[in-house]
């Protein structure tokens, strides 16, 4: 193979300085894994208050990404508003889901009990 071909693919693979992208060029990514447990109390705050969704997902234990599709469903139990673009949770509403979670929950049975305590049949 001529020099001419071999030059041509050395600066298509680009140069070990080129690889390195500038800071401002870089896109930046969401962090979507569930954030840290809230380091404050719930309980504590006034129910008037607001939270962010980063908080309101840190409180419920959930991503901000299932905060975001929960948003999209108008009936959702947990309430939110918009304020100046930004979705804003009331302290009361977060508090009301947890006690409706709560609530919800049931013990957990075998996958072939029946209500009636009989065993199902193979």
């Amino acid at each position: 193979m001529g020099g001419k071909h071999e030059k041509i693919r050395i600066e298509a693979f680009g140069s070990p300085d080129s690889t390195k992208m500038a800071r401002a060029t870089k896109r930046r990514r969401k962090n979507r894994g569930m954030p840290p447990p809230a380091t404050f109390d719930i309980d504590t705050l006034p129910g008037s208050s607001n939270l962010t969704a980063l908080e309101a997902a840190a409180v419920i234990r959930r991503t901000p990404g299932a905060l975001e599709q929960w948003r999209r469903d108008p009936n959702h139990p947990l309430k939110w508003r918009y304020v100046d673009g930004r979705p804003l949770y009331r302290v009361d509403a977060v508090r009301d889901y947890l006690a409706r979670c709560d609530k919800a929950t049931k013990p957990s049975q075998p996958h072939n009990a029946r209500g009636d305590g009989r065993a199902t049949r193979p």
